[in-house]
């Protein structure tokens, strides 16, 4: 549902896209906008066209009074409207199981549930790339998309990674179940990690860095990984944690 929402800073000023034309002709030309900041109460010809642009092609949609859209401008003539566009184009899901085939292994793949620090998400896409994984799922909406700070941060791996977006993660989990696909989430009250079999076609399900994977999601997963801790705290960095128990996957899947 359209709302308000106030742009991450770390978005702010980056791959924007500013003015009437440059944003409907950007939305026609087939690139992709992560999110689209609208003059709230504006209802003339041209916004409402943007505007059905952006629903057609269920873009993030908010809508913002003008000292925000003023505050997030660069130029200053952003005419009502303002567009984030990712920094890379988004695979499908069928291009991750696609890369999997054609390098007949089992499908690996890392679900990422909320996360919205594009320097976790970055750093989660190098990991990922290194461990062999064939590709990244994340949602569409609350989380970060593929923004400059995510390819920089990945160092290149978002080059060789596919990353799809989805409108709703629980329903491509199931849907991939229905392939074969056996899920496992990142969990301190779970199985330690070792005591696991996490061979075979397997979806890696990292939950955001606050709330951890959101019980819906959860409940969808096949197994609950625990990572062994001996330190004062409860938890590690979401992309921490994505690289461990990959490179558990990793140990496994080379009989380790």
């Amino acid at each position: 549902m359209p709302g308000k929402e106030n742009m991450d800073h770390n978005e702010k000023k980056e791959n924007q896209i500013e003015g009437r034309n440059a944003v409907l002709e950007a939305f026609r030309s087939g690139k992709t906008i992560d999110k689209l900041y609208v003059l709230d109460g504006c209802q003339d010809g041209p916004v409402r066209t943007i505007i059905r642009e952006a629903k057609k092609h269920d873009t993030i949609l908010n809508f913002v009074t003008k000292e925000r859209l003023d505050q997030l401008s660069e130029t200053g003539k952003h005419q009502g409207v303002i567009a984030v566009s990712a920094a890379y184009d988004y695979a499908e899901v069928e291009d991750i199981l696609a890369l999997a085939e054609k390098k007949n292994e089992p499908p690996f793949i890392l679900i990422l549930d909320g996360i919205v620090d594009p320097h976790n998400l970055g750093a989660i896409i190098r990991t990922a790339n290194q461990a062999g994984a064939h590709g990244i799922i994340i949602p569409k909406h609350r989380a970060v998309g593929l923004t400059p700070v995510v390819a920089r941060t990945s160092a290149g791996a978002i080059n060789y990674t596919p990353v799809a977006k989805v409108t709703n993660i629980s329903n491509t989990m199931k849907e991939l179940k229905e392939r074969g696909m056996w899920f496992v989430c990142a969990d301190m009250d779970g199985t330690v990690m070792y005591d696991l079999n996490l061979t075979g076609p397997i979806g890696l399900v990292i939950g955001s860095e606050g709330e951890g994977v959101s019980p819906l999601v959860k409940k969808n997963c096949d197994m609950t990984a625990a990572i062994p801790m001996k330190g004062d705290i409860d938890s590690l960095n979401a992309s921490v944690a994505a690289g461990i128990l990959s490179y558990e996957i990793v140990r496994q899947r080379m009989g380790k």
